[in-house]
């Protein structure tokens, strides 16, 4: 796999939305591994424990599979690999809604630690580890936060270097053995386990992807970046771009779910799906998730290609993909009637998903803004 390449002069390239035969067969064997170890009653059971994250598949999506370090070049440990891998693989896993942190270590803590000098040791010696799986790396930022966030406020470090500060809505800080934090001076590396650092559970909404409440009492770490303000802002984008990925396999899931339940469902000794009103729901659907991929694909080519127009692709990708994903959850509730409203359906882990997906990293109405500004559209 080559590193990304970065346009800086001339017309850019097309976006090319195609997927590549390596793409394809990456999605192939991911879909296999989560097949067998991510299946609808496994990740059930696992949503209703207090640890959904199993960790055989992160060890299998990572040690094994290498996909941790897609994003981080060779040189420094990992696949070399591009925004467009990444993509791939986000879609199966949200096919799954599986509960691994691959979002926020994956995408989010390695593209901020990528925008830091990674010719410093301290950051070379994170990006190896949480390449091959052996690091789980989370941004101390909350899971709402968008790009444009600034986030070195919550956290202070006194003249010693000592870290103090509280931050809610930490995604999967639970699973993190090191902590990417934000401070008033620069960005920290901490260990989870340090002194100084608790981790507490919050009670979210999506089940499968668990918030927690960091805080710092006299924390110690070692300072990656003298200023956060740009590695956090790279980091969110590029997790922006990429959740959208996510939203179009949930979506394209439910999508299928839908269609193969409605034509395997009879009344009136015709499948349901042979109904008009249902047929132009699901052609309805069928259309909005086409856009979708579309979408989601632009982002992660404009990511891959180092873009100029890479926040406007991020920022439409996630308006339309947070609203696609919330409406095809809808009508998989919805289309399966009864039992759609069932805990022992995974419908509703869909749903929770979805809704969770919308106001992560940046709400649409935050992307729309930012639409709004790029295109010299503001309110008056």
């Amino acid at each position: 796999m080559t590193e990304p390449t970065t346009q800086t002069t001339g017309t850019a390239a097309p976006a090319d939305l195609l997927y590549s035969e390596a793409e394809d067969d990456l999605r192939a064997a991911v879909r296999s591994l989560l097949a067998d170890r991510c299946d609808a009653p496994t990740v059930l059971t696992r949503a209703e424990s207090d640890t959904p994250y199993d960790p055989q598949l992160w060890v299998s999506l990572t040690a094994e599979m290498g996909l941790a370090g897609l994003l981080v070049p060779e040189k420094l440990g990992g696949q070399g690999a591009t925004h467009r891998e990444a993509a791939v693989v986000l879609e199966e896993l949200g096919r799954s809604v599986a509960p691994a942190p691959y979002l926020t270590s994956a995408v989010v803590a390695a593209e901020t630690l990528l925008a830091c000098d990674t010719r410093d040791g301290a950051v070379a010696e994170l990006l190896a580890p949480l390449a091959d799986g052996r690091a789980v790396v989370v941004l101390v930022a909350p899971l709402a936060a968008s790009p444009d966030t600034a986030l070195s406020g919550a956290v202070r470090a006194d003249a010693d270097g000592a870290l103090s500060g509280r931050v809610t809505g930490v995604a999967d800080a639970a699973a993190a053995t090191v902590l990417l934090v934000p401070a008033q001076d620069g960005l920290y590396a901490v260990e989870a386990g340090a002194a100084g650092v608790t981790v507490a559970s919050l009670t979210p909404l999506d089940l499968t992807r668990p918030l927690a409440t960091v805080t710092f009492d006299g924390a110690r770490g070692k300072r990656l970046a003298e200023s956060a303000a740009e590695p956090v802002r790279r980091g969110l984008l590029a997790g922006a771009g990429l959740l959208a990925s996510e939203q179009l396999g949930l979506a394209e899931w439910c999508l299928e779910e839908v269609v193969r339940y409605t034509r395997d469902r009879k009344q009136f000794n015709r499948p349901v799906g042979s109904f008009q009103s249902l047929k132009h729901r699901m052609a309805q659907l069928w259309l909005e998730v086409v856009s979708a991929r579309a979408a989601a694909r632009n982002a992660a080519d404009a990511l891959a290609t180092g873009s100029a127009d890479v926040r406007l692709a991020v920022a439409v990708a996630q308006v339309y993909c947070s609203r696609v994903a919330v409406h095809a959850a809808e009508e998989c509730v919805q289309l399966h009637g009864g039992i759609g409203m069932t805990w022992e359906h995974p419908a509703h882990l869909y749903l929770k998903r979805a809704k969770s997906d919308s106001i992560a990293l940046g709400a649409p109405g935050r992307h729309k803004e930012t639409l709004a500004e790029l295109m010299d559209l503001r309110a008056p």
